[in-house]
């Protein structure tokens, strides 16, 4: 990812997670924009250049269009290199195509060449769509965290 790309995502992600939080009912919509650009600067306090932080384009091969993006960090835990999905988005016109399928395949083949071996990720419960492909990627449930509105 080139820093023009990173700043399209940095945005896009921004306002996704700021959205999905809302939508979750963690944060209110007054608060959910700063509170997603602090979680952002925190996670990636040097932008594309923060360490242990791995930002892709996803890129059709035939058009070279871009398609969506993967950012993942490595971390060692307890004694195991573990990966983690922060954001993984495939544009709408690239949906449905196998590109998800594709993706998570190739982080598996990246992270295996980092000696990773734990991949890790969180889905919002509304995203039953995003659920699905991880459980056919043989990502499986560790917890889960529940709330109700009172």
């Amino acid at each position: 990812m080139d820093e023009s790309t990173f700043q399209f995502f940095l945005r896009q992600s921004t306002r996704d997670y700021a959205e999905d939080k809302i939508k979750a009912g963690a944060w209110d919509a007054e608060t959910a924009m700063k509170l997603s650009q602090e979680e952002m600067t925190r996670f990636l306090p040097r932008g594309l250049y923060t360490e242990g932080a791995y930002l892709y384009s996803i890129v059709e091969v035939e058009s070279e269009a871009e398609a969506g993006y993967i950012w993942f960090n490595v971390n060692e835990n307890r004694g195991v290199r573990e990966a983690f999905i922060y954001d993984f988005y495939i544009f709408e016109p690239f949906q449905s195509k196998g590109y998800g399928k594709q993706s998570l395949a190739a982080l598996d083949e990246e992270a295996r060449k980092m000696n990773v071996t734990r991949i890790g990720l969180h889905v919002f419960g509304q995203n039953d769509r995003a659920f699905e492909l991880y459980k056919k990627m043989g990502f499986l449930v560790t917890d889960i965290t529940m709330s109700k509105t009172l």
